[in-house]
């Protein structure tokens, strides 16, 4: 018996295990993954579940099905393509871990089926492993991500502050194998993933609802307190970015193949990208300010209205700085990352609508309040 497990929950595992699975079949939500399933739906569906809500996937998910139908059409398509695909849902890594993947299995005469098998594949880690070695092939592997680690530390009240997710997905993996039946470990999966997302959530959790009350050590007594995750310590950074249109194009900068996190997208340029001081920058008309968290940065930017300069040249990429001139009527057929989607979008709009002078010819905004 793991270390930490509750004495109720393993003398009662059959009834936990029946209990958890009678809920998922009559409760479970009608996924499109879920519905006609197949080994490729699984893999797609988890790569684009990693970080992100159900119901943001949702659109995404039937988009790529409608245009790559299976692991043959993935790993002929074009990269770009695959972006263009995935823009907006970000993590843009998880699109290349995908594509590669695909290319990986056409390559061999078999699609392996074991879960150390999977775990030596592109982009595939233990819970992607486990998730679709259990879905598609019977493989009694658990799935331990945060929803699961807060269902398991409810049950035990286990009382372990973890310095972060990862560590807790870990040290818990024991415990959650060994809730895992043999005979339909694809559906255990699946519906612990389902309670933890619909019932034992973070905030609030529907306790009088939930299938497996009976066995939880914290129900009713402060659920909320689990898991105890220490908290994270946040990196601030600063972006001065630049808005600048000539000709009817407006001045990008596309991120190079070695780029960690954004490699073929688009952005709105910064200062750097310019050879600029951002305090040369600083000195121009401020259209937006917006924060926002990726992973443990807490990253401000500040985008102002440039006029154009000599040094800005124009006609395509300029040299291999990343610079590219990209007319605003062809904006939609290049890869932004989903906030510079957003933000280009509202601020062609504003000039559209001709709202408080708009932008001039030379991209001069006056400043706007941006929430």
């Amino acid at each position: 018996m793991p270390e930490k497990a509750d004495p109720r929950l393993f003398q009662r595992k059959g009834e936990f295990q029946e209990a958890l699975l009678g809920w998922y079949h009559r409760s479970a939500r009608n996924l499109p993954w879920r519905r006609s399933p197949s080994l490729y739906k699984t893999v797609v569906s988890e790569f684009m579940l990693q970080q992100t809500r159900v119901d943001t996937v949702l659109p995404y998910f039937r988009r790529w099905m409608d245009e790559l139908p299976d692991f043959a059409s993935l790993a002929a398509a074009p990269e770009d393509r695959v972006l263009k695909l995935w823009e907006g849902l970000g993590y843009y890594s998880r699109s290349r871990n995908l594509r590669s993947l695909a290319r990986a299995l056409a390559a061999m005469p078999e699609i392996p089926r074991e879960l150390e098998a999977w775990r030596q594949l592109p982009g595939v880690g233990p819970y992607t492993a486990a998730a679709i070695t259990s879905i598609s092939f019977g493989e009694p592997a658990a799935c331990v991500d945060g929803n699961v680690v807060r269902i398991l530390t409810r049950l035990t009240a286990d009382p372990t502050e973890f310095r972060d997710s990862a560590s807790a997905a870990r040290a818990l993996a024991a415990l959650a194998t060994e809730l895992v039946p043999a005979d339909r470990p694809g559906d255990h999966n699946q519906a612990m993933m389902e309670l933890g997302a619909t019932i034992c959530i973070r905030r609030k959790p529907l306790c009088l609802v939930c299938p497996v009350r009976m066995f939880c050590a914290a129900q009713g007594n402060g659920p909320e307190a689990y898991p105890k995750i220490a908290s994270k310590v946040l990196e601030k950074r600063s972006i001065i970015r630049v808005w600048c249109v000539r000709r009817k194009a407006l001045l990008l900068h596309r991120a190079g193949a070695g780029a960690r996190r954004l490699a073929g997208l688009y952005e709105l340029p910064a200062a750097e990208h310019l050879g600029l001081a951002p305090s040369a920058i600083l000195r121009h008309p401020l259209l937006a300010k917006r924060k926002r968290g990726i992973t443990r940065f807490q990253i401000s930017e500040s985008i102002h209205a440039v006029p154009y300069e000599r040094s800005f040249r124009s006609g395509g990429r300029t040299g291999d700085s990343g610079l590219a001139w990209v007319p605003l009527g062809k904006l939609g057929s290049v890869t932004l990352s989903g906030p510079h989607r957003r933000w280009v979008g509202e601020i062609l709009a504003l000039k559209a609508a001709g709202g408080r002078g708009g932008p001039g010819p030379e991209g001069r905004i006056p400043s706007l309040a941006w929430r």
